[in-house]
């Protein structure tokens, strides 16, 4: 068992989503950034698609009743081993009667905390995952708090007995530049809205949540063109609502939308948008269908490349 000491900011249970629901209404969720998720489960010898900790801003603090070994990616929030640091991408053992850690965000805004075997929470139309909107899954459908006591599956897989870690360099995962494929309302936009979308920095609006990412920048205008029928929308869609200011949905986001539809965020960028903060800005690059599959095909090898290697 692991008690929860500290419950940080936001911590909720995640795993990759419960993928098949969304035609009853139901958003996939799941981690927003996969990439820092699977790699934390390589870590520590977890299936891709266990569940972990996902710490917004501000880490918790957990107290370990039994031997462990633990992982931390994503957003750097000076995690330690009572006092002994552990640092971002990296995976080390944790003893019974040791204290894990995570403070204040210092870059990134989501650290993911996988722990060996995974945590062991009901399954919820086949996934663990934590969707507060409608208190489904994780911990009673709700982020953690103080007093809470997390189970931990038994592992699949012998852990590492030493610490550990990767060299994320190659997956281009810190960029300021977010690429995004064409629309079928971004015709609509004049022509003075259509180049500030590809020309202008759009910065996150303190608001923004699991459910989509509001952007501040300059105000889009429509030409012309009715008010568009509800559709399904997709992770990394970018919308635009009457105020003028796009909103990118994200990991909680709706199953439709009635919004116009500016494009999509290719898939190997929204671990970029998943680690923005309030107040952090990115530009908005065109690039084609074709384009973003190779760039994602290409990712898909280097973490199987990286996942391969740590097992």
């Amino acid at each position: 068992m692991i008690r929860v000491l500290r419950a940080g900011a936001y911590t909720t249970v995640q795993d990759r989503g419960r993928r098949g629901w969304q035609r009853d209404g139901v958003p996939v969720g799941g981690a927003m950034d996969d990439a820092a998720l699977r790699l934390a489960n390589a870590l520590v010898n977890n299936p891709p698609n266990a569940a972990v900790l996902e710490a917004t801003l501000r880490g918790p603090t957990l107290a370990f009743e039994v031997d462990s070994y633990v992982a931390i990616t994503g957003a750097d929030m000076d995690a330690r081993i009572d006092d002994r640091r552990l640092a971002t991408w990296w995976a080390a053992p944790i003893r019974a009667g040791q204290t894990l850690t995570l403070d204040m965000s210092r870059a990134g805004c989501r650290s993911y905390i996988a722990i060996q075997g995974g945590i062991d929470v009901p399954v919820v139309l086949g996934s663990r995952s934590t969707y507060v909107r409608a208190a489904l899954g994780g911990l009673d459908g709700r982020a953690l708090k103080r007093g809470d006591m997390l189970s931990v599956m038994s592992p699949g897989a012998e852990g590492p007995s030493l610490s550990r870690g990767i060299d994320i360099r190659h997956l281009d995962l810190q960029r300021e530049v977010v690429r995004m494929i064409d629309g079928p309302h971004l015709e609509r936009l004049d022509r003075t809205s259509r180049r500030a979308l590809f020309s202008a920095p759009f910065a996150m609006r303190p608001e923004s949540d699991r459910m989509g990412l509001r952007l501040a920048g300059p105000r889009l205008i429509l030409a012309s063109g009715d008010e568009p029928l509800s559709a399904g929308v997709a992770v990394g869609s970018v919308q635009l609502p009457p105020s003028g200011d796009p909103i990118v949905l994200m990991a909680d986001r709706q199953t439709i939308g009635g919004y116009p539809r500016l494009g999509d965020v290719a898939t190997v960028d929204l671990p970029i948008l998943a680690q923005m903060r309030p107040g952090e800005s990115i530009r908005f690059e065109q690039v084609g269908a074709a384009e973003a599959e190779v760039l994602y095909l290409a990712r898909e090898h280097e973490m199987e490349r990286i996942e391969l290697f740590l097992r």
